[in-house]
């Protein structure tokens, strides 16, 4: 999967806020992923992260 930091994510599943987008803020072993609603920063493993993207918006 070709993720880049700054990239967006649409996720399968919803934040708790209610949204899906998420701001690729770090990329490594984890996936380090902000809200772009509420600004909640989320440390991901990569392969749970992977698992969940359902579309990558430049």
């Amino acid at each position: 999967m070709n993720v880049k930091v700054g990239d967006i994510l649409l996720m399968k599943k919803p934040h708790p806020c209610g949204n899906r987008e998420f701001e690729v803020l770090r990329i490594g072993a984890d996936f380090k992923i902000k809200c772009t609603a509420c600004g909640h920063e989320i440390m991901l493993p990569r392969s749970k992260a992977e698992k969940n993207i359902k579309q990558i918006k430049n």
